[in-house]
């Protein structure tokens, strides 16, 4: 059943002398800027029962009705893909996205994706932009991501995101011994040459990456990282940019390094590491209905504990536990 939004309310006349669009994100600060204005544009949101244009200027004391039929948003089809739900109320989904699913249909992959799961799921969902994906993780990145199930969830989790207020934490192993912590304020760019890569770049958008040692090993250092932006690959290209590019990254790391010293055994299992050693483990946010502010963490996933472990057992057996 599609959701039906019927809202009226009257201009106070401080907000007078100014247009209708922006009047009308001060009244419904529950939708984008973007989503108002089409909507007046089509005629749901009506002025004292008239059809306006955005930039028409209001004097104060007229009726604003949004009447709107949300429809679907795309020709997306459900599918039945399992994925980990941590929690879930009538506004938000938080789940823990694993390895080796793509978030959002695009070109060759249309079909078996996180979206495609969600609208199994929650086939509400149809009538919300990208199914109330408001954030993404790459196909072999695993861990937290929260998912709006309104309009409204979706633009308080937009405006959080933009305003810096979510908070996303990060687990990873990089090739190299990094000594400390520190911040990576360094602007990222698409790749000058390969548009399925980013690169840090001096045009780019600002991009700023904090990050802190968990545990040194011989040639590899199991970092904890926190994003303050969220660009594309932002983590991966920062580490890159620090000559540290993440374990199993054949993007941007390269062919698997082999430092000398390292036992057989961790050899093989850095070899046939099947991705990123990147995991999303802690999301923060304001809830989107009741401001309370909530957290979730969850644990390693199994390849990634079982990476730890051989580097562990590596640098106790062969470098005196370093």
């Amino acid at each position: 059943m599609p959701e039906h939004i019927n809202e009226t309310v009257v201009v106070p006349n401080e907000l007078g002398n100014r247009r209708l669009d922006q009047i009308a994100a001060q009244l419904f600060p529950d939708y984008s800027r973007a989503r108002l204005q089409s909507w007046i544009k089509d005629g749901e949101l009506k002025i004292d029962g008239a059809v306006r244009k955005p930039k028409d200027k209001l004097i104060g004391g007229e009726t604003l009705t949004l009447d709107v039929t949300l429809q679907a948003e795309g020709e997306w089809i459900a599918e039945d893909i399992d994925f980990p739900i941590v929690y879930e109320d009538e506004h938000i989904i938080v789940i823990d996205k694993p390895a080796d699913l793509v978030v959002h249909p695009a070109a060759g992959n249309l079909t078996g994706t996180l979206l495609n799961g969600l609208l199994h799921h929650c086939p509400s969902l149809e009538t919300i932009p990208r199914a109330g994906i408001v954030h993404r993780l790459d196909k072999d990145t695993t861990g937290l991501m929260v998912v709006a199930k309104t309009l409204q969830a979706q633009n308080h989790l937009v405006e959080q995101l933009q305003s810096r207020q979510m908070g996303r934490e990060y687990e990873a192993v990089i090739q190299g011994k990094m000594t400390g912590g520190g911040k990576i304020s360094e602007p990222i760019a698409r790749h000058s040459k390969d548009r399925t890569k980013m690169a840090v770049h001096p045009t780019g958008k600002e991009a700023i990456t904090h990050y802190r040692v968990v545990k040194q090993y011989p040639a590899h250092t199991h970092i904890r990282v926190k994003l303050e932006t969220g660009r594309t690959h932002q983590i991966r290209v920062h580490m890159a940019h620090m000559q540290h590019p993440l374990v199993g990254d054949a993007t941007y790391g390269g062919k698997v390094r082999f430092p000398k010293g390292l036992s057989q055994e961790l050899r093989e299992v850095l070899r046939e590491f099947p991705r990123q050693a990147l995991h999303a483990v802690k999301l923060e946010l304001h809830h989107p209905a009741t401001n309370e502010l909530m957290s979730w963490q969850v644990s390693l996933p199994d390849d990634f504990e079982e990476l730890l472990e051989e580097l562990n057992y590596d640098a106790e057996q062969y470098h005196d536990g370093i």
